[in-house]
């Protein structure tokens, strides 16, 4: 659990350096604003992680084991990545900018991909529930010291130092990987480049039910999607200030997200993960409404608390029997390259779903839309009809 923990932290640092931080580097900087939007296409290679997945799934480097090998590679590249980040120019040489934040992206989901499959083979499946919540919550330690931390930093030293620091930041995960045990796998790997790629597929789609999960995963927090986009704007329109907002929202939505997190992972130890996933995604589905309600009460700082603390633990809920019952779904024998297709597939929502929500919240009023955000989660639940009964037969996931 403390290695689960660990890595998240490691995975979830190098994620913000690449955007907000850069962001406020950047522009103070007095680089375009184009120039600062079109950096996010840096962060391709967290959606395009599938296609060289198959490769850390079939090789296996002569030191360390098949995992850590691998793992301990991509955190050395990752810690000089950033660090090499911190001694570019946005000023002078955006493109040069470019070229190293693309590298810390690269490693870093390569370095998820690595870890995902670590924690999947690593754990039993009884455990994947509160392994996956302790993950998350090492995630956003990792993201909250990087985008918090850094630009606080930044406020008293050059953002060149600040990189600096934040490599350094990394040296607890790269000692975890050394003394954390390689995990044991009881299949034979893929022989073959060709077996690492198309096999995983193969194997997935052979068994019943696999596209009714992949569209579960679509759809499962599209509801709870949708409504976060729009928040922000919604504060603001409702008579809420960028202080109440940063205070509230962030800091105090943080700690409730942690906490839900974590009792999510100590609940599927007593449920299960089918059982997990309806009672957190019909929480999930009532916190959205309760914006809603927070629409009709207006302006009032105790109520936006109490609607961020149910909907914040409500979703760290949520997301750790998500993340849980994707883990448990993988082959141990592709582990790589099957979590790495789930994952990339769990991102697409947030991308297209998104895209609609402020037609949607100017066209239908903030009430209306987030009932209307509410019922969307309807056909995420319905799914579990088909593979996550209440009361299963047998064992919970087939594999």
């Amino acid at each position: 659990m403390l290695v689960a923990l660990s890595m998240g932290f490691a995975c979830g640092l190098p994620l913000l350096l690449t955007i907000s931080v850069l962001q406020a580097w950047m522009k103070e900087s007095g680089v375009d604003l184009t120039m600062i939007g079109m950096m996010a296409l840096v962060g391709l290679p967290y959606t395009l992680k599938f296609i060289w997945a198959p490769v850390l799934d079939r090789f296996t480097l002569p030191f360390l084991g098949r995992r850590r090998g691998w793992l301990l590679v991509a955190q050395i590249a990752l810690l000089f990545s950033i660090s090499g980040l911190g001694f570019t120019d946005p000023g002078k040489n955006p493109w040069m900018v470019a070229f190293a934040a693309f590298l810390v992206t690269f490693f870093s989901a390569s370095q998820d991909i690595v870890v995902d499959a670590y924690r999947r083979e690593d754990l039993p499946d009884e455990e994947l529930g509160l392994g996956s919540s302790l993950y998350i919550n090492g995630y956003r330690m990792g993201m909250l010291l990087a985008s918090g931390g850094g630009l606080i930093m930044s406020d008293h030293m050059p953002f060149s130092t600040v990189y600096q620091i934040m490599a350094l930041c990394l040296l607890p995960g790269i000692a975890t990987t050394l003394l954390a045990p390689e995990p044991k796998i009881y299949t034979e790997t893929p022989k073959t480049l060709k077996e690492a790629v198309f096999e995983p597929l193969l194997e997935y789609f052979s068994r019943q039910g696999s596209l009714w999960i992949l569209a579960f995963i679509l759809f499962y927090k599209i509801g709870d999607t949708m409504a976060s986009t729009m928040t922000t704007p919604f504060y603001l329109e409702i008579g809420f200030s960028k202080t109440q907002i940063g205070t509230v929202v962030k800091l105090f939505g943080f700690w409730a997200t942690i906490a839900g997190s974590l009792a999510g992972g100590v609940i599927m130890l007593r449920l299960k993960i089918n059982r997990s996933l309806w009672v957190f995604g019909f929480l999930q589905a009532i916190s959205t409404a309760c914006f809603a309600i927070l629409a009709r009460i207006g302006s009032s700082v105790p109520a936006l608390a109490s609607v961020i603390a149910f909907e914040n633990f409500s979703s760290g809920m949520g997301t750790a029997a998500y993340v849980a019952f994707m883990a448990s779904i993988t082959n141990k024998k592709f582990t790589a390259t099957q979590y790495a297709l789930l994952s990339s597939l769990m991102g697409v929502p947030r991308v297209i779903a998104a895209a609609p929500t402020g037609f949607l919240a100017k066209n239908l009023g903030w009430e209306s839309f987030f009932i209307a955000c509410t019922l969307i989660a309807t056909p995420g639940m319905l799914l579990l009809l088909k593979f996550a009964p209440w009361h299963p037969k047998g064992t919970e996931f087939a594999i």
